[in-house]
């Protein structure tokens, strides 16, 4: 690659990051470990009430009209569920790219 596009990819990436930083650090203000526990603890709740839907089908004794609605609660879960822990892999990705100021206190 020339070094005139490493050039500009680099210039990029800061240009993303800062922007990146300008934009979301004052939205979340320096996160600490208490403040994101509640948010760890609902994307477990959101797997295990997921994963507990799912071996309900098997506890199931009329595998009828009940069983579809049972994955239909499965679906919503599964998508609360996903839609939680892309948030929380986003979370991770600003504090990993330093986008957000985080306290070890």
């Amino acid at each position: 690659m020339p070094n005139d596009n490493r050039r500009l990819l680099l210039e990029i990436n800061n240009a993303v990051a800062e922007v990146n930083r300008r934009t979301i650090n004052p939205v979340l203000q320096q996160l600490n470990l208490e403040q994101l526990k509640p948010v760890i603890e609902m994307v477990a709740q959101s797997r295990a009430d997921y994963l507990q839907c799912f071996f309900g089908l098997t506890n199931q004794e009329k595998k009828d009209a009940s069983d579809q609605s049972h994955i239909k609660r499965l679906a919503g879960l599964r998508l609360r569920y996903e839609e939680l822990l892309k948030a929380m892999q986003a979370l991770e990705t600003a504090i990993e790219r330093e986008y957000i100021d985080v306290s070890r206190k």
